[in-house]
């Protein structure tokens, strides 16, 4: 079997040397009979690990070496978003990329360092992204990357898949575990290198809680690390997503659910054994990263049809891999834990109400403030109604009051024309046809 075909068909797309090869790598893995799992024999609890809170308060000695790199390669296909996830307004007229770079102008003025913000787009975010960020400069570094495009497989026999009536449907993201393989082949890192600075910050464009933190930066500065993840308590909704673990030569490791056989998920869902998971807040040593192999990332196979709306197409396989699993990888690498308020993702519309409510404010640093310590009230929306943006904002007029709210289910049609309170476990049932508008 040859990888001829992936290679000619990702020339043709206009695909660079080092994405073609880095694909080749992960192709010839699957061919290996690579799966990617991790059993649950070999790996142990993380044990005890640095903590943020028991760091001392820092300053920005180190901030004039350092850049921030974004993830910003999603569509938020999954809200029914067809633009950019990171263009997605979150608060007062304001976008995840709109807050992040206030977040970075902020530190600029505080301090006076540059701080470029680095954006890694996909071919499907960059130029809408770029638009956005109008004059915003990074001096005479660029302000993103790409990461690739790689074929779909056929199931069958390894081969790229052809798809005629979408041709954009044979092809699927990579993973941000291209990262490393991005910056570098990219000469992006080498540029970084030549003009002084040392560490990255990196995060998905859609967590505000990852925000550089002064304490974290010196921290990761001070140690001597290539590498080091954010990791924060799992809880029981946290259970069927990727963990943490120590490997049997005390390496740390991340397990995805992809990589877990079906008669190890109990002990992948046992909070008490596995008890961190990665916020996919990473902190990277750039001189590292240029020095070393690039970390071999274990190949993440994803089993799917070639159009994700028909089960009956052609079955394909998608081969990913995590930019977490470096930790594995680097020889000098470490887990820090961290607060769950350095992880507020948005990955359903369940989320974004969160967000938009009275839960979170926004101070003068652009940072979202939670307002209140205990857990967030769980959101369950009728998917009936709720199931892309377009439904959420046609539906959320208003955003009702969360603060003392425990619970809130939503069944049927129900319009939010005005900011309600809503108080302990609240269901709001709709069983009529037409919607119940509120108040």
């Amino acid at each position: 079997m040859s990888f001829q075909a992936c290679r000619q068909k990702m020339e043709r797309a206009g695909l660079n040397s080092w994405q073609i090869e880095r694909f080749e790598r992960d192709w010839l893995s699957l061919q290996a009979g690579e799966k990617g799992l991790l059993a649950e024999s070999d790996l142990g609890p993380v044990g005890k690990i640095q903590r943020l809170c028991d760091l001392t308060p820092a300053r920005w000695d180190r901030l004039a070496q350092t850049v921030v790199i974004k993830l910003n390669g999603g569509l938020g296909t999954s809200m029914g978003l067809e633009g950019p996830k990171g263009l997605l307004e979150v608060r007062q007229g304001l976008s995840f990329l709109d807050l992040t770079r206030q977040q970075v102008e902020h530190l600029r003025g505080e301090t006076d360092c540059l701080l470029p913000l680095l954006l890694m787009n996909s071919f499907y975010t960059q130029s809408a992204t770029l638009a956005q960020l109008g004059s915003f400069s990074n001096g005479k570094v660029p302000l993103d990357f790409l990461q690739s495009k790689v074929p779909k497989l056929r199931a069958d026999d390894h081969q790229p898949v052809e798809f005629i009536e979408h041709p954009e449907l044979e092809w699927c993201p990579p993973g941000h575990g291209e990262i490393y393989s991005a910056l570098k082949g990219s000469g992006l890192l080498q540029t970084l290198l030549d003009s002084g600075f040392a560490y990255a910050f990196v995060s998905n464009i859609d967590n505000l809680g990852a925000t550089l933190d002064a304490a974290l930066l010196q921290w990761f500065a001070q140690s001597g690390l290539d590498f080091a993840m954010e990791v924060t308590r799992r809880t029981q909704q946290d259970k069927k997503g990727g963990h943490l673990a120590r490997l049997q030569d005390g390496r740390l490791v991340l397990r995805e659910r992809a990589q877990c056989a079906r008669h190890d998920l109990a002990a992948f869902e046992d909070n008490e054994r596995h008890s961190f998971f990665n916020t996919n807040n990473l902190w990277l040593n750039l001189h590292s990263l240029q020095s070393q192999p690039l970390p071999q990332l274990p190949v993440i196979v994803n089993r799917k049809t070639v159009d994700p709306t028909n089960p009956l197409s052609c079955p394909v396989l998608q081969l990913e891999s995590a930019m977490g699993a470096a930790i594995s990888a680097f020889p000098k690498a470490a887990a820090i834990e961290v607060s769950r308020h350095r992880f507020v993702p948005v990955k359903t519309l369940a989320d974004l109400l969160l967000l938009r409510s009275d839960l979170y404010r926004l101070n003068a640093k652009s940072e979202l403030e939670a307002m209140s310590p205990e857990r967030m009230p769980q959101i369950s929306l009728d998917p009936r109604y709720y199931s892309t943006y377009d439904d959420f904002a046609r539906r959320f007029q208003a955003i009702p009051r969360l603060l003392q709210c425990h619970s809130l289910t939503v069944k049927g049609d129900v319009h939010f024309l005005e900011s309600l309170d809503l108080v302990g476990d609240v269901e709001l049932c709709n069983p009529e046809p037409l919607p119940l508008q509120l108040p």
